[in-house]
């Protein structure tokens, strides 16, 4: 769908990185420009991080200190239809590529910024991650334990969400540049998006002063809740709906639990006592394939090395067998190449793109403006 569209990506880590791979499974060329040592994601996780989060992309290094290499940064920006960047803000203008730069040499660019807190305002040049913009969006308050504090997630969720707002806007932005012809500009607060996800929350405890949004949803019903199975394992039953209750309940012969779909899950509560029996009664391969057959909303709660052999994941191909996980499960898109070597196509770019020739290249590569694989 974005064959043809081509995006410069000056992102490092998470947010940025997801965004522009999902811009790359659905079609788009996307150069990433990395500084000398490279994106910090190849030396976080073994390596695993920027692995999870570079496929289908085109790698080149340059020193954007050096004037050369600002000068060889704003001759691809000319010939781009989409940049991302993710420095902190102020440090784009510095280096002459921020958007007003960009926009006076190539009109029609989509220049999105990732930022934790937006490019004006009091904390907008602090440094933050993932647990911060969680914490600041009221997300993290809602995962607490049983004595009510804050449970650190192993998910970061806040990345997550800020890089498909990214990816979105650099979509809405080549839409309307489609129909207008002009290029625009973006900034996006990973703060901000994460937070979008509260309107429930935010409305509800205004209106009502209950701080967890809907009450069904949340753990406060026994037809929507999470049950341990034989083998330690959990089951997630979201029978909110009064038919899959029903499934539910006749497909285990328990037709005397019906009136009970919206009690609360306590130990005072008899059909939830005996519910939480029955779930430990089998494992959870056994209730998998229960949910399988019966239509009440029961699923394993699956871990990260068991989502390949779901027959979900498992019939699209979803997760490859090195473990990288598709953007778009119903694209039929080729195989994405492998992650790039720091600067793999270095030379590739600069002579296809700028018109470089073999003195040029030894000529940056001497002075520390750029560095290639020979």
């Amino acid at each position: 769908m974005l064959k043809g569209i081509k995006i410069i990506d000056f992102t490092n880590y998470i947010p940025g990185p997801f965004a522009t791979q999902r811009l790359a499974e659905m079609g788009a060329e996307v150069i990433k420009v990395e500084a000398p040592d490279g994106d910090p994601a190849r030396n976080t996780g073994k390596g695993l991080v920027f692995t999870a989060h570079n496929r289908g992309k085109k790698s080149i290094t340059i020193n954007l200190k050096h004037n050369e290499g600002q000068k060889l940064a704003l001759g691809l920006l000319k010939k781009a239809d989409a940049v991302m960047e993710s420095f902190r803000p102020g440090v784009m203008e510095r280096l002459g590529l921020g958007y007003k730069d960009v926009s006076s040499i190539n009109p029609g660019i989509i220049y999105c910024s990732i930022t934790g807190y937006g490019h004006s305002g009091k904390m907008s040049r602090l440094g933050s991650h993932d647990l911060n913009y969680m914490s600041l969006s009221g997300a993290l308050a809602q995962l607490k334990d049983e004595i009510g504090n804050p449970v650190h997630p192993t998910h970061t969720f806040a990345d997550y969400v800020g890089g498909l707002a990214a990816s979105e806007r650099i979509l809405a932005g080549l839409v309307s540049r489609s129909l207008s012809g002009e290029g625009s500009y973006h900034c996006l607060s990973i703060a901000e998006s994460m937070a979008s996800l509260m309107t429930n929350h935010v409305l509800i405890e205004k209106e009502t002063g209950y701080q967890n949004g809907v009450g069904v949803l949340n753990g406060a019903v026994i037809s929507y809740g999470l049950y341990a199975t034989k083998d330690q394992k959990h089951v997630c039953l979201a029978a909110l709906e009064p038919k899959f209750w029903r499934n539910f309940c006749q497909a285990l012969g328990r037709d005397e639990w019906l009136s009970a779909h919206l009690t609360k899950p306590d130990t005072n509560n008899e059909v939830y006592c005996e519910m939480i029996e029955l779930f430990k009664s089998k494992s959870l391969s056994e209730w998998a394939a229960f949910g399988m057959e019966v239509d009440c909303c029961l699923t394993p709660v699956l871990e990260a090395g068991e989502i390949a052999e779901y027959p979900l994941y498992k019939v699209r191909g979803f997760v490859s067998f090195n473990g990288g996980v598709k953007m778009h499960g119903d694209l039929d898109s080729v195989a994405a190449s492998p992650p790039p070597e720091k600067g793999a196509q270095t030379k590739e770019i600069l002579c296809e793109w700028l018109g470089a020739n073999d003195q040029d290249l030894l000529d940056w590569q001497t002075k520390g403006v750029i560095q290639y694989l020979k």
